[in-house]
């Protein structure tokens, strides 16, 4: 049986400003990455169909992904060949009219429907508007919630900091990526919120509230939550492969991007948030 035991680091051989500089240097090159996206695309990510409405089918066929688009006469968004599913591709439009759509595709010669879907452009822009409005009413409340469980400025915004840097890495990588923002990935990152202010109020109660020194404190925290991320980056890792070798696109992206933003949330809460930590607590309290 393979044991695992987190190693303890020795904080004191690095400086503050030492172990901010790789989070807030990911964070900064994260925000270009959007920011660029944005000032070149008119949006912070890339929309899936759920958000910007149109139709979406899949095919099983032996002609090629120009001879697929060709088929159509409505203009073809992507054409997605399915891993380990030879021959079956999934075919996206910007148009909602899916009744046209199904008909050009079951009249084409060698082509068979194997399913279909569409959204209309007002119920997707519908759903962007609840989408952002659901993770602000989250964000907002988990930085309630912190701001009133410390009662004091800078353990509060290290939380807020910290899962802010994991929404934002992950958004930035799937903009690298080309991964579209779906409904399924909202839930992910409402989901990383949430890993996001465990590990941290785990971190910030040990340290503030129970007794003991700041390093001895932070280590009885990073072996109860270090354990709890790797776990959790574990399973999502084998739910991504297993689902991109059976070709669930939606899946794979949902695994990959926990997987980005828990990877993050090691960085943030261990680096930028213990650093913030042992700062308020060295210095900042005599202030």
């Amino acid at each position: 049986m393979v044991e695992y035991e987190v190693p303890e680091v020795d904080y004191t051989q690095y400086t503050n400003r030492q172990l901010v500089a790789i989070p807030l240097a990911v964070l900064v090159l994260a925000l270009a990455v959007i920011g660029g996206w944005w000032v070149v695309t008119g949006a912070p990510v890339t929309y899936g169909i759920d958000f910007t409405g149109g139709s979406e089918i899949t095919v099983e066929t032996t002609l090629s992904q120009e001879e697929i688009r060709a088929t159509f006469d409505e203009p073809v968004s992507s054409v997605q060949g399915i891993e380990q599913a030879e021959n079956r591709y999934i075919i996206t439009f910007e148009s909602s009219d899916i009744d046209d759509i199904r008909d050009s595709a079951e009249a084409a010669d060698g082509m068979t429907v194997l399913g279909s879907g569409s959204t209309s452009p007002i119920f997707g822009e519908e759903n962007r508007r609840l989408a952002v409005l659901g993770l602000a009413v989250a964000f907002g409340g988990m930085s309630l919630l912190a701001f009133v469980f410390f009662r004091t400025f800078v353990p509060s915004i290290a939380i807020v900091i910290s899962a802010f840097s994991d929404i934002v890495i992950p958004l930035a990588v799937m903009n690298v990526l080309g991964i579209k923002l779906s409904l399924g990935i909202v839930a992910a990152l409402l989901m990383l919120i949430g890993y996001s202010v465990d590990s941290d109020i785990l971190l910030n109660n040990h340290v503030l509230r129970r007794s003991g020194g700041f390093y001895e404190s932070t280590y009885r925290a990073m072996r109860t939550g270090v354990t709890m991320t790797v776990t959790s980056i574990a399973a999502m890792a084998v739910m991504a492969v297993t689902a991109t070798l059976f070709g669930i696109d939606l899946m794979a992206d949902i695994g990959l991007v926990l997987v980005l933003g828990l990877s993050a949330d090691l960085m943030n809460t261990y680096m930028l948030n213990v650093t913030l930590l042992r700062w308020y607590k060295y210095e900042g309290v005599n202030r």
